[in-house]
């Protein structure tokens, strides 16, 4: 039986300066092309059904798999049944997969059902993974004995510099970079900004920017293989 995993998308789709915001097309068409083949994937947010894109990635981004992810029978209907987080239950998956944008930082990081689906998937030793503003929604999720999962943990996301370059920094509640660090994580980047870059440790994966999003989904990938899943 091929593993299953859980796709989260924001449900805000309005920043802190009240412009559009929502999830980001390429790091969830990305990672979804090269997992589907081999996975069953579920979506769900907060507030389930058609989570909101941030139309600037539409926009930015005209490859291939994020075009053919827009346009995507399947992928519509997923999106169109995403669940409620409220209704997910983490026993009935293998990895759980947070999407960027700006959006996560605004609702999944503060939602207290989303905490605890973070922490049922990392204390069952299940993948944990996110990218690029993803990292966000595992902020308020804790190991065993109660611990943020950050702590003593590398990880990545998207750095300050470069919330920084896309002046957004006044949009969002607080800088992933400087929060993980907060909360005892080694923050890790990419030598440029934008370049790729994915961190694990332990069950924990991290990707930095939408250049992360497909390396991420084939470590994601890998591990499952390792683990007989796909």
């Amino acid at each position: 039986m091929p593993a299953r995993v859980l796709f989260v998308y924001t449900s805000a789709d309005k920043n802190l300066l009240g412009s559009e915001t929502g999830w980001f097309l390429p790091e969830a068409a990305h990672p979804y092309y090269v997992l589907a083949p081999h996975t069953s994937i579920d979506f769900a947010a907060p507030k389930g059904p058609n989570p909101p894109i941030d139309q600037s990635s539409v926009e930015n981004f005209k490859d291939d798999e994020s075009v053919k992810f827009l346009s995507d029978a399947t992928v519509k209907e997923k999106l169109a049944n995403a669940k409620k987080l409220s209704d997910v239950r983490a026993e009935d998956y293998d990895v759980i997969f947070y999407i960027g944008g700006h959006g996560p930082v605004i609702d999944l990081a503060s939602d207290p059902v989303n905490a605890k689906l973070a922490s049922d998937f990392f204390r069952a030793n299940k993948i944990t993974a996110a990218v690029c503003h993803g990292p966000a929604a595992l902020v308020g999720a804790t190991d065993a004995e109660g611990r943020s999962i950050f702590l003593n943990r590398s990880f990545t996301g998207f750095s300050n510099a470069e919330e920084e370059h896309v002046d957004a920094v006044k949009a969002i509640p607080f800088l992933l970079e400087t929060k993980g660090i907060e909360l005892g994580g080694k923050f890790e980047k990419a030598d440029a900004l934008f370049g790729p870059k994915v961190t694990i440790d332990g069950n924990l994966y991290t990707g930095q920017n939408p250049a992360s999003a497909k390396p991420l989904g084939e470590a994601i990938l890998a591990a499952l293989k390792k683990q007989g899943k796909a």
